[in-house]
């Protein structure tokens, strides 16, 4: 595991009616402040990365659908530098993903619905605080999106 990444398993509360699907509370151990929360839906097959935030905290869980998110470390000193980390995140591993600053991060929409991921971020937008690279062509990254049948 990445070093500062935290999954955190997520409440959830069903009854006859439906169901409230916890995310994140200030008092949480793991809180580290609130910027905004946004919804992204992804399309099955689509990618949505790679994104590197300078000083934001995501806080990515993911309502609906199913992604695997990927992450890698680029941080100079972190003793995880280099290492790629996959996670399967969706209704049926309703988790929290926490992702510090500096580590590179996108998903892939998978299954057959789309998924929409909710971020709760520790900063607002600010267009200067990201670095966007190209998840299929990057000399920094060298990732295969495709489907593995292993």
């Amino acid at each position: 595991m990445i070093e500062g990444v935290l999954i955190q398993p997520l409440k959830q509360i069903l009854d006859e009616r439906g169901k409230i699907m916890h995310v994140l509370r200030a008092s949480d151990p793991h809180f580290k402040g609130f910027g905004e929360i946004y919804f992204s839906m992804v399309y099955p097959g689509a990618i949505k990365g790679w994104h590197l935030h300078k000083v934001m905290v995501l806080n990515y869980a993911v309502p609906v659908g199913r992604i695997k998110l990927v992450l890698y470390d680029a941080r100079p000193d972190s003793k995880t530098r280099g290492e790629l980390q996959e996670i399967f995140v969706g209704a049926d591993h309703y988790v929290l993903v926490q992702v510090p600053p500096g580590v590179w991060n996108g998903f892939k929409g998978i299954g057959v619905e789309p998924a929409m991921v909710a971020n709760c971020a520790s900063h607002e937008h600010d267009p200067h605080e990201i670095v966007r690279m190209d998840p299929l062509e990057n000399d920094v990254i060298a990732y295969d999106w495709a489907l593995k049948h292993r």
